[in-house]
């Protein structure tokens, strides 16, 4: 099976957290590379450091794959360039905002170290397009996520943060 059609069987396997992105949405398959006659290995990279929903993103790479005919399947965790938000698919962005998730803020992964001691970013409300957005929590539904409040339209969101 060609190298391409992996991909695309990939573009199946869904992020378990956030189920409106793939894992190729996320930019957490890194390469694809054959091994031996038919079997093929996966390589991917985390979101972060023990993110709890890795096992289960390699379970379903191998059933995605063994499901289309593709034996062996061997998936391997690569740690090393970390991963980072702009790995992810513009497409990928589109769909965590049509999903109420707002999308990391573009080039705020060169300035993490002044948000230690600076302004939170201040993303777009999801739900109204508001810029007037306050952060309430460093820490949203996942450890990958803060919780912010729209001033506007007043609901609360997740904002996916830079890494």
């Amino acid at each position: 099976m060609r190298i391409d059609t992996i991909w695309k069987l990939l573009e199946q396997v869904n992020d378990p957290e956030i189920p409106v992105l793939t894992v190729i949405d996320m930019g957490i398959v890194r390469d694809i590379k054959p091994l031996g006659a038919n079997g093929i290995e996966v390589l991917i990279t985390p979101t972060y450091s023990g993110c709890p929903a890795m096992k289960m993103i390699e379970f379903t790479i191998i059933a995605e794959l063994e499901a289309n005919g593709i034996h062996p399947v061997k998936v391997t965790t690569v740690l090393s360039p970390a991963w980072t938000t702009d790995w992810m698919s513009a497409d990928g962005m589109e769909k965590l905002k049509a999903y109420g998730i707002a999308p990391p803020i573009a080039g705020t992964n060169e300035k993490r170290i002044d948000a230690l001691f600076g302004e939170a970013p201040q993303p777009e409300c999801p739900h109204c397009g508001s810029k007037e957005t306050k952060v309430i929590s460093q820490f949203g539904s996942t450890a990958c996520k803060a919780l912010y409040r729209c001033n506007d339209c007043k609901e609360p969101f997740d904002y996916f943060k830079c890494h």
